[in-house]
């Protein structure tokens, strides 16, 4: 089953943000497709100008690319599927195509490539951009898969904020003084608010046919059939995750998967990445601040096992993916799924904590206006969230427009992840958006939520 949406021949298609189904027409698409890309880019130009020359040519991790590989593998992406797919125009740099591929050279190889320095990839980006904004601005929104509601434009936008997402995981490993500064979220009161919430068994519709600009392996909406069970309200807390600790849970194999237990004992793990114990209290660096870790903030920096051992300790265990999605989507007043845990329209500042505004998670039980028809929060933004599902195909599933942004990471070795972060940009994130990564993974921006199964109702 493919997305007639990307298959049809009209430029009247549902848009993000308009609402399933709704009619818009080129200049909207046009206009959106724009503000996503400049969005994406002004973000971009933040992070790979907030830090001197060798800050950018340095890996400061073997798990990441150095800054400038990213800005020049955004451009060459932009210009291989934007100026060249799109547009039929001849490549501007054919000869560092192999470069930025990210399939060719693993990240802790790409520090000893002949890269482009920092002020040739920005000069290359800017040239690629242009040209880009040109194509866009004469492009038809229909008659092709990729031009189709503007799906490679939103593809782009996407590509770059994805990896605005990973040179933020790199300002956060780089040692050194802090060189990005934004505004706390506002505080909330406690939490008081009951501590999970009872989902109702049945079907429900997962993934999606009409998002014109989901990725294909959000594609295509099934239904699936999920019985009842309680999820949390909220994120686990750093104050719930700090009790496991206390309680030894980082000593007790019983409460690790076997896999989970040889290597947090391989590599003498005893806390979230970036703690540590000083004294009575726990501290933790956060982009080159050394703070006291904030009790009610949902925690950070954990990996697959981790949140796994954590449910089991707790009596839980963590949400399937299809759980997962039920509770951010499910309107149980009808029979449809919506966009977002609040409904159809695009995310605002009081729905979730997106977009790199903030560089925390906000406490839990923050933006009420955001939760779930049944009192849900935070299912968007804050923090990835692990879910117990391998990444798998949907039913009917058909790579688009390459295999390598899906099909060749399905299997066993991946974990899905789900809801974003705060370092995620809306254009990047919705209620049908999967993310995987290994489950030692604990540099990227994830936490987790538990869930247990309940009597049929």
């Amino acid at each position: 089953m493919t997305d007639p949406a990307l298959d049809a021949g009209t430029d009247s298609r549902s848009v993000p943000g308009s609402g399933a189904g709704t009619a818009v027409d080129a200049d909207v698409l046009r206009e959106r497709a724009l503000a996503s890309l400049t969005t994406a880019r002004d973000r971009t130009t933040l992070l790979t100008t907030c830090v001197d020359g060798p800050e950018l040519t340095a890996q400061h991790s073997p798990l990441m690319s150095p800054l400038v590989w990213d800005l020049a593998h955004i451009g060459n992406q932009e210009e291989q599927w934007l100026l060249r797919a799109v547009a039929g125009q001849e490549a501007i740099r054919p000869e560092i195509d192999s470069l930025y591929d990210a399939f060719e050279h693993p990240r802790a190889e790409r520090p000893r490539l002949p890269l482009l320095p920092p002020d040739e990839a920005r000069r290359y980006a800017a040239e690629v951009r242009g040209r880009a904004l040109d194509v866009l601005e004469g492009t038809a929104f229909h008659g092709t898969r990729l031009t189709e509601a503007g799906f490679a434009f939103g593809m782009i936008a996407q590509h770059e904020q994805q990896h605005d997402e990973t040179m933020l995981i790199t300002h956060q490993l780089r040692r050194g003084p802090q060189a990005l500064t934004a505004p706390d979220p506002d505080p909330v009161p406690l939490f008081t608010g009951p501590s999970e919430v009872l989902v109702p068994g049945g079907p429900f519709t997962m993934g999606t046919c009409d998002e014109p600009w989901a990725l294909d392996n959000e594609r295509p909406a099934h239904r699936r059939e999920v019985p009842p069970f309680h999820i949390d309200t909220t994120p686990v807390t750093n104050g719930a995750y700090q009790a496991f600790i206390e309680d030894g849970g980082y000593d007790e194999s019983r409460w690790w998967t076997p896999e989970g237990w040889a290597h947090i004992r391989k590599h003498s793990i005893t806390a979230p990445l970036f703690w540590r114990r000083d004294g009575g209290q726990w501290l933790r660096r956060r982009f080159g601040v050394t703070e006291v870790v904030p009790p009610d903030e949902p925690v950070l920096h954990v990996c697959w096992y981790e949140a796994d051992a954590y449910a089991r300790w707790a009596g839980r265990r963590l949400p399937t993916e299809a759980e997962w999605e039920k509770a951010a989507r499910h309107d149980p007043t009808g029979d449809r799924s919506m966009r977002y845990p609040w409904g159809d329209a695009d995310p605002a500042p009081d729905h979730a904590n997106l977009g790199q505004r903030h560089l925390r998670p906000a406490p839990a039980g923050s933006y009420p206006a955001g939760e779930s028809p049944l009192g849900v929060r935070q299912l968007i933004g804050d923090v990835w969230e692990w879910t117990a599902s391998d990444f798998l195909p949907y039913p009917g599933f058909r790579a688009f427009p390459y295999k390598e942004y899906s099909e060749v990471f399905f299997g066993s070795e991946y974990k899905v992840l789900r809801g974003g972060s705060f370092a995620v940009d809306p254009v990047a994130c919705r209620g049908t958006f999967r993310n995987w990564d290994y489950p030692i993974r604990r540099q990227i921006f994830s936490g987790f939520r538990t869930a247990r199964s309940a009597e049929a109702v």
